[in-house]
C-alpha cells in the first residue's frame, strides 16, 4: 500500500529575511503591529529586531502618544541607517540621555523633527550638527533650549540644510539667524514665527543669502517692518509663500509687491479685509465693482 504524504506547508519565516521579509513585507505593517509580533516567538522576535536595525524612518506617533523611554532605547539600539527621525511632542520622556546615542550612531539622517521636545538641551543640537552632515530638514519648533551657540554649530556643519523650523525658539536673536543664513545658502523654507526678538536684520540677511527661499513664516515677529519685506521681494524671486500675520509694522505698501507676483500671503488686502468685517457686522457682503 502506498502511503499518502501530506504536502508540506511553508512558513512565513521560511522566506528570505533580508531580501524579502524586511524590505518587501514588514515595511507595509504599522510599527505597533510589528512590536506585537515580537511576542509570537523567538524567531519573530529576531526578525523584528532585524527589521528595526534596518529601518530608515522612525516616527514615534505611529506607536502611540506615550512611548515608554525604555521601549525607545530598545527599538533604536541597533539602528545605524536612519534617514528620518520624528519625535514630536515627546517632552514627557525624551531627554539628551535617550536621544544622543541615536544621533551619534546615525550619520545618514536627512530629516529630524523634535517639535515640542522641551526636555532636551543645547547639547542635542550640537550632537546633530556634528553627526549629521547630510541633514536637509530640521524642526525645532517650541524648543526654547535652542540658543545662539548651538545654532552656530548647526550652521557650521550642516551646509546642505534646506528647511528649518525655529518657531518659538525665543532665545534666538537676529545675529544667530544671520549667521545661519550666511552659512546655509540652500535654505528653501524657514520659520521664525512667534519670536519677538527677530527683526529686519534677520529677514534681510535671509533674503540676500538664500536665493532659493520659497517659504518664510514670520508670524508674530513684531519687530519686522516694511523695509525687510521689500528686500525679500527684491532678492527672493522663488518665494511662494510668506506669513506675516500679527506683524503690525508690515503694511500693504510692501506686501503689494509680493502679492502682484502671486506670492501666497496669510493676510488679505485692506479692501478685502474691510468687506469681510462688514459682512460679519451687517450679515451680508455688498456687491462692489472692482474693475477699473
Amino acid at each position: 500500500l502506498m502511503m499518502s504524504v501530506p504536502p508540506s506547508r511553508g512558513c512565513l519565516l521560511d522566506l528570505p529575511w533580508e531580501d524579502i521579509l524586511v524590505p518587501h513585507v514588514l515595511c507595509h505593517l504599522p510599527l505597533q503591529q510589528l512590536l506585537s509580533l515580537q511576542r509570537v516567538s523567538k524567531s519573530f522576535q529576531s526578525l523584528i529586531q532585524l527589521f528595526l536595525a534596518n529601518m530608515r524612518c522612525f516616527d514615534s506617533s505611529k506607536i502611540g502618544p506615550a512611548i515608554p523611554r525604555a521601549a525607545f532605547v530598545n527599538l533604536m539600539k541597533d539602528n545605524e541607517v536612519l534617514h528620518q527621525l520624528v519625535l514630536q511632542n515627546c517632552s514627557d520622556w525624551l531627554t539628551d540621555r535617550e536621544l544622543l546615542p541615536v544621533i551619534g550612531q546615525n550619520h545618514h539622517l536627512q530629516q529630524i523633527q523634535l517639535k515640542g521636545c522641551a526636555q532636551l538641551s543645547r547639547h542635542a543640537l550640537v550632537a546633530i550638527s556634528l553627526s549629521c552632515p547630510n541633514l536637509r530638514c530640521l524642526s525645532l519648533a517650541h524648543c526654547e533650549w535652542v540658543d545662539s551657540l548651538s545654532l552656530r554649530s548647526l550652521a557650521d556643519h550642516c551646509k546642505a540644510l534646506e528647511a528649518v523650523d525655529l518657531t518659538a525658539c525665543r532665545q534666538l536673536k537676529d545675529e544667530a539667524i544671520c549667521y545661519l543664513a550666511q552659512k546655509c545658502g540652500k535654505l528653501k523654507s524657514v520659520s521664525l514665527a512667534v519670536n519677538a526678538n527677530v527683526g529686519d536684520g534677520a529677514v534681510e540677511e535671509i533674503a540676500k543669502c538664500c536665493p532659493e527661499l520659497e517659504h518664510l513664516d514670520l508670524t508674530g515677529c513684531l519687530r519686522v517692518k516694511n523695509d525687510s519685506i521689500r528686500v525679500l521681494a527684491e532678492y527672493c524671486p522663488k518665494l511662494r509663500s510668506l506669513k506675516v500675520k500679527h506683524c503690525h509694522n508690515v503694511a500693504e505698501s510692501s506686501l503689494s509687491i509680493l502679492r502682484g507676483r502671486g506670492v501666497e500671503l496669510d493676510v488679505e488686502p485692506p479692501l478685502q479685509r474691510a468687506l469681510v468685517l462688514l459682512q460679519d457686522v451687517v450679515g451680508f457682503a455688498p456687491f462692489i465693482n472692482l474693475q477699473i
